[in-house]
């Protein structure tokens, strides 16, 4: 009977990782100023060397925070590994992975007299997080190769990578043609920063219980008011893992590829 469990619970974890192949993602290691930023990095289907391709930077949530260089891609990693896509869409594709008790972008947690967190202030000039400022340089470091297309940058994220996009595009806003935060956070102020610069498509779920749906709202009303080229897709009923539908969305990619600066 032991013998027997023990092979049911290792069958149990062979077969989710064979469904979930990531080895087309080679592993990456980037330094600078002595630091070091692990990332997974997708080439372009049929590689051509002698071309400069678009570029998706995606990052993650909370939770896949750490240095086994793996659990960034629990999430969306599959996506952009569809034969279908990566023949119609042929980009480089990066998975930063930020270390734990780090995050993309500056944030101070607001807590109530009970010590529960009760909001989040984004302090826009703040500098960058070691996190964020290294995702910076790794792309610096890569358009200076002149394999990628210094129009087709693309960047999303999810939780906390939607808020280190919504951080991203307000602090490079030259440099994104197109971004999709995802159950993200930040100063809808910062809107104007990029706002008719960047065309940015907002998800959320309605029911999200971590990061509140006003976030995204607020984001996509000033967007709205500075007449920005800017799409929101809220999930109604949906919580916190909204990014399940949106990686279902067809029109996601098609959308993305459509702009460049």
């Amino acid at each position: 009977m032991r013998y027997l469990l023990l092979l049911a619970l290792t069958l149990m974890n062979i077969f989710p990782m064979q469904a979930q192949d990531m080895s087309a993602y080679s592993h990456e290691t980037f330094m600078h100023n002595g630091d070091t930023l692990r990332y997974r990095m997708l080439t372009p289907l049929n590689y051509d060397m002698h071309k400069a391709y678009p570029v998706i930077i995606f990052l993650h949530g909370s939770g896949e925070r750490g240095s086994d260089n793996a659990a960034q891609l629990l999430h969306g990693g599959d996506l952009f590994l569809k034969d279908s896509l990566r023949r119609e869409f042929p980009a480089f594709v990066i998975f930063p992975q930020c270390p734990q008790n780090e995050a993309w972008a500056p944030f101070k947690l607001k807590r109530d007299s009970t010590g529960k967190v009760a909001g989040a202030d984004f302090p826009h000039d703040a500098p960058p997080t070691k996190a964020g400022a290294l995702v910076k340089a790794l792309l610096d470091s890569l358009l200076a190769t002149g394999k990628v297309d210094s129009k087709r940058v693309y960047i999303g994220g999810l939780s906390l990578g939607g808020m280190g996009t919504f951080d991203m595009l307000a602090r490079y806003p030259d440099v994104w043609a197109a971004g999709f935060p995802i159950c993200g956070a930040g100063d809808a102020k910062t809107a104007s920063i990029f706002g008719g610069k960047v065309p940015v498509w907002i998800f959320h779920g309605g029911a999200d219980p971590v990061v509140p749906v006003s976030f995204s709202r607020n984001y996509y009303l000033e967007l709205q008011q500075l007449h920005a080229d800017v799409k929101y897709t809220e999930y109604p009923g949906v919580g916190h893992n909204s990014w399940d539908n949106v990686f279902r969305e067809p029109g996601l990619l098609p959308w993305m590829f459509s702009h460049h600066k």
